[in-house]
Parts: structure tokens; sequence; C-alpha cells
């Protein structure tokens, strides 16, 4: 039989006001959904594609960010919100992305693109290939800019949630979008930009965020917090009230929720010096649900003992392996496994 330690989380219903757009809440390390609102269906997304466009940049040209990058007569045909780079200027890397995300530069978009993908096409080549391996099932890219007259973005919440807490991940993404203010020198001209993204001023807890705008798309922002060491992502499309709607949610999911340490791999060695975990197991839990774990071990001979598997409705969210540290173990030793690891959940709970 196979030897597994199972956390079965019961699922809380969220008590927020409806929101009036497709939308989620989702935590950024175990990828748990709090809340979400029609979160799974597809549509335009504006210059919040621009966080598409940043990670693929600086994935696939991260060691080029001080290079000089200049600017074709793809800026010709650009509209919208800009930089303003003018026919063979030359600007740093670094510095069109934080155009890019500061300024929502349609043309440092198209810039960038056809510098790290040699072209439009390639470019948006690549953005599909990421969101691919993301898991963005349902998005499609056509574009690094968002711009949807000619040709048009699609994705969902759900999708753009999952992006969101990958790019969040990359500090130097954090950074970027995370600045209020950017000056840059070029030899033609200098640039003094704020952010755009208006809750970087108004929200104390924020961390990264793009926002969007087309008649089409109406109001997109992606945004991230962090609370109490809970990091969460909120995702709303075509929200016009998009900065309220964002404050709301954070307020309420950092009321409800906390980041709950589920398994310790210190406690864990500390009950039994011959197991281990490699790494401590948080998952974020309202404080009723924390009742509403339960375990169930069993032990087996090989190097593994067992898993930890965290399931919500009977979905798998966390899977861990136990290991041993010695591939013998007394028999009667394992016998007081299961009272061991209980004591670590009494502990905890």
């Amino acid at each position: 039989m196979k030897k597994i330690l199972l956390l079965l989380i019961g699922l809380c219903i969220i008590n927020v006001k409806a929101i009036p757009s497709s939308s989620i809440v989702m935590d950024v390390d175990s990828g748990r959904i709090l809340y979400q609102n029609n979160a799974y269906e597809k549509k335009l997304i504006a210059s919040t594609t621009k966080i598409m466009t940043f990670v693929v940049a600086y994935e696939y040209a991260r060691d080029f960010l001080d290079v000089y990058v200049e600017a074709g007569d793809e800026v010709f045909k650009m509209y919208g919100t800009s930089i303003y780079i003018s026919y063979k200027e030359k600007m740093l890397l670094k510095d069109l992305l934080y155009g890019l995300m500061l300024r929502s530069g349609n043309d440092a978009a198209v810039v960038i693109a056809n510098f790290v993908g040699g072209s439009e096409e390639g470019f948006v080549k690549l953005m599909n290939k990421k969101a691919q391996s993301l898991g963005m099932n349902n998005t499609v890219f056509n574009n690094p800019h968002g711009l949807d007259e000619e040709t048009k973005n699609y994705s969902t919440a759900y999708d753009m949630a999952l992006l969101s807490s990958y790019a969040s991940r990359i500090p130097f993404y954090e950074q970027v979008t995370g600045t209020k203010y950017y000056q840059v020198q070029t030899e033609e001209k200098a640039y003094s930009w704020t952010n755009r993204n208006k809750m970087i001023f108004m929200y104390p807890n924020f961390k990264t965020g793009k926002t969007g705008y087309t008649p089409s798309a109406g109001k997109t922002f992606v945004s991230s917090s962090e609370k109490d060491n809970l990091h969460l992502t909120i995702v709303t499309l075509n929200d016009n009230n998009i900065y309220e709607t964002h404050r709301m949610l954070y307020e309420e999911m950092f009321s409800q929720y906390h980041n709950t340490l589920l398994l310790s791999k210190d406690d864990f060695s500390i009950a039994y010096p011959n197991m281990y975990i490699k790494k401590n197991i948080y998952y974020p839990l309202k404080n009723n649900e924390k009742t509403e774990i339960k375990i169930v071990f069993n032990d087996n001979n090989s190097t593994v003992v067992g898993q930890v598997v965290i399931s919500l409705h009977n979905e798998e969210i966390i899977r861990e392996n136990i290991y041993y540290r010695e591939n013998k173990i007394d028999n009667n030793k394992k016998e007081n496994i299961f009272m061991k690891i209980k004591k670590i959940w009494q502990k905890l709970f």
C-alpha cells in the first residue's frame, strides 16, 4: 500500500460583495484561489499584456539589460500610451523595460520585441510559448503591447493570475513595477517618468502591478500585495473601478486569511531525526479551517517514507516527499512515527 500523509482542507465561501467584472484573488505561493468571479471567461486584456512582454524580454535578454537598443521604424505605427522614443534614438534595454511598465509605452513594447525576438512575430511566438509553459491554456497573444484594433490578445483572469504569480517572483519585475519615479537620459533627450499605476501611491502593501485600457477591453488591472507573509495577486478585467475593487478585495482577504505553517521541517526532524522534509509547508487558511485538517500516515521501506499531500475539494494542491535519513530503521521506531508526527500537529494547531 502506498504510504502518504494526507491533509484534507475544507473550502469556505468568501463573503465579499459581487465584483462587476471578471476577477480573481490568488495566493502567489500556493496558487490557492481565495475568490473568483467569471475567472475563466476569455476577455481582451489591453496593456496588462505588457507583463508577459516584460517576462519574455527579461528571461531571454537579462544579460543585455545595459545594452543600448536603437528604435527602428516600428515606432511610427504606434499610438496611445508611449514613452515617445524617437526613430534611431538609442536607449538601454533596462530603461525601455521601465518605460514599458511605468508609462505603458506601446512604442517601448515594439522596440523591445524587435530587439529580443528579431521581429514582433518572433517575439509573439516566445510570448505564447511562455504562456503555455505557465499553464495559461486560454490565452493567445498576437502583439506585445495590447492594442486591439488590428490584432487582439485574449486571456482570462485565472491565466493572468498565473502570470502575475510567476512574474512577482522575479526580483527585477518587483523592482520595476514597484518604482514610483524614474529618470532616463539618452543622447537626444531626458525623460522623467511617474508610474501610471495609482495603486502604488494609494495602498501601502502594494508590491507589483500593471494597468491597461482600450475602449474594447475596458479597464484591466493586475496587481500583487503582501501583508503578514501572505502574498496575494488580484486580476480584474473590464472593471470601471479597478483601484477600489483591488483595495477592497485585498482588505477583505488579508482580514480573513493567514499564511499558516502546516508542516515545519525543523520540528519534523526534531520529532524524528531519521526523517526529514526539504522545506516548510505554508498554506493560506481561515482560522476555522485549521480544525478541518486531517492527517493520515503510513510508512514504507524505501528512501521516501511517504508524502504530504494537500487537497482542496479532492484536487491536489501541494505534494511534498518525506525522506529517511537512513535506509534502515528499527521496526519499533517505525511504529512510533505516527504518534510523533501527531504531536507536531498538536503543537501547530
